[in-house]
């Protein structure tokens, strides 16, 4: 696209106009290819993400689209996108509700970042705190823990990973992923990658920290203690009252 905005400056104009217009009347879906044709078109096509952003903001729409948006800016080494990220989305397109029990700040920064595998560690972290001081200490969770974790705790890091992770990762995407295969464990753990050959997958080096991994892929829970954990995320309350995004 670069070249011909070089080549054809006319041409370009059309382009991207033609761009915007699908930015502003397709669902977030189709959204994203159109997303990476503006980042590679440089400076106007930044200033039209720019604007598609904040139109987001001022309709508190966060979605799948405008999450990696965040993403593509960042990577921008313009002096211009910086200070507009600075200005308008300090700490990330989500924001992120008081009710919470934990601040999850540094996931959502990492997240941005594609630190998947920092924000995993984090996730984890958070959750435990999330369950009390013994958990926290401890550094893993019962079951029984996760039953009495607020729903909005859970629907926020799940909403994080969701936007963040262009709708691949997440706890409601496990869960789909589960329901799909009849809520069979080891159909579902082949088909996150948790577990393959009957063997389960090698922490850190096995798992995929990047958006080429399978749906619902992370974040990671540690079954080697048995499903109790699992069964007790993909069950909870949450994801009855979920608003999808």
């Amino acid at each position: 696209m670069s070249s011909s905005i070089a080549d054809n400056p006319q041409a370009s104009v059309e382009l991207l106009a033609s761009l915007k217009t699908q930015l502003q009347d397709t669902q977030p879906p189709k959204q994203l290819p159109i997303i990476a044709q503006l980042i590679a078109a440089q400076v106007p096509g930044y200033q039209i993400l720019m604007e598609f952003l904040l139109a987001a903001k001022s309709q508190s729409l966060t979605t799948i689209s405008t999450g990696r948006t965040l993403q593509l800016l960042h990577q921008v080494q313009d002096t211009q996108v910086q200070a507009f990220l600075a200005e308008h989305f300090p700490a990330g397109i989500v924001l992120l509700p008081p009710t919470c029990k934990i601040d999850y700040t540094e996931i959502q920064s990492a997240l941005i970042q594609q630190d998947f595998e920092v924000a995993d560690r984090l996730t984890l972290q958070k959750m435990c705190e999330l369950a009390g001081p013994l958990a926290a200490k401890r550094k893993w969770l019962y079951f029984t823990e996760v039953n009495a974790f607020p729903e909005v705790d859970l629907q926020t890091l799940d909403h994080l990973w969701f936007v963040y992770s262009a709708g691949k990762f997440g706890f409601s995407q496990q869960r789909r992923v589960w329901l799909g295969v009849g809520k069979n464990w080891e159909s579902l753990w082949s088909k996150i990658a948790w577990k393959e050959d009957n063997l389960w997958t090698r922490y850190p080096s096995g798992f995929v920290w990047n958006l080429e991994a399978p749906v619902g892929h992370l974040p990671l829970t540690n079954q080697l203690r048995g499903v109790r954990v699992m069964d007790a995320l993909m069950n909870h309350p949450a994801w009855e009252t979920k608003n999808s995004g």
